[in-house]
């Protein structure tokens, strides 16, 4: 009589696939959930991977499809990457809609460049450089947090019409924006400093007001406002920690 071969179930292949110091679950257990990497986090949700592919790998896919999309994906879009199938990617929707809904009104004020950090931290372990844009109203709270362009390893490629696109549909009042140094560097280079002066005329010519531009790694940040650099934002709606 042939025995019935013994299947792995979802939480045994989850704990095979990947060595002990990469196990999202164990480290979330330990330190909670504001420990973990966005591509962490997604690893727990999706729960394994693929042959050939662990959960890691599989995250990082969805996450390079997410910061990419300005809105939710489609549930088609998520299915179509490897190791997705239509019920991960049901789940992976709904779960991104869920988080819209309870949380997608922002109440966090922008007073400090430590502010806009903590807003786009998580984006600094991405290999490549995202630029990123915060929405503001008058009393500068954040009405959204968006990834404008994704850019090569050491740079991104930013116009100003494609930050102030999403500022205008938001009725911002306000706005900042940032970016990241995959190579851990905060110096802003010569490009920095050129679209930071882009985006300054552009703002006054539209009357939004520019609070700052910061420069991002893991673990410290680096302001043109702080070094002296958006001296031509009009001081009087700016809080006082900002100027």
């Amino acid at each position: 009589m042939k025995k019935n071969k013994k299947t792995k179930t979802y939480d045994s292949l989850y704990r095979d696939e990947l060595p002990l110091g990469l196990k999202p679950r164990e480290k979330m257990e330990a330190s909670g959930p504001a420990s973990l990497s966005d591509k962490e986090l997604l690893a727990i949700l999706l729960n394994t991977g693929i042959r050939g592919k662990n959960v890691l790998e599989v995250a990082g896919d969805l996450l390079n499809l997410l910061d990419g999309n300005k809105d939710i994906p489609s549930i088609k879009e998520i299915s179509l990457l490897s190791g997705l199938g239509q019920t991960k990617a049901c789940a992976v929707a709904a779960m991104l809609e869920f988080g819209r809904r309870r949380y997608g009104a922002f109440s966090a004020q922008v007073k400090t460049p430590s502010d806009i950090f903590t807003l786009v931290r998580h984006y600094a372990d991405r290999k490549q450089e995202r630029f990123i844009s915060l929405s503001l109203n008058g009393a500068h709270e954040v009405l959204a947090v968006r990834v404008v362009t994704i850019g090569l390893v050491n740079k991104t490629i930013i116009h100003p019409r494609e930050v102030f696109a999403d500022l205008i549909q938001d009725r911002a009042a306000a706005f900042c924006v940032a970016h990241n140094h995959p190579s851990g560097q905060l110096e802003s280079s010569p490009e920095d400093t050129e679209i930071t002066e882009r985006l300054m005329a552009a703002a006054k010519i539209l009357g939004l007001h520019f609070i700052d531009h910061i420069i991002f790694s893991e673990t410290a940040w680096w302001s043109f406002r702080e070094n002296g650099q958006l001296i031509n934002t009009p001081f009087s709606s700016i809080p006082e920690q900002l100027q």
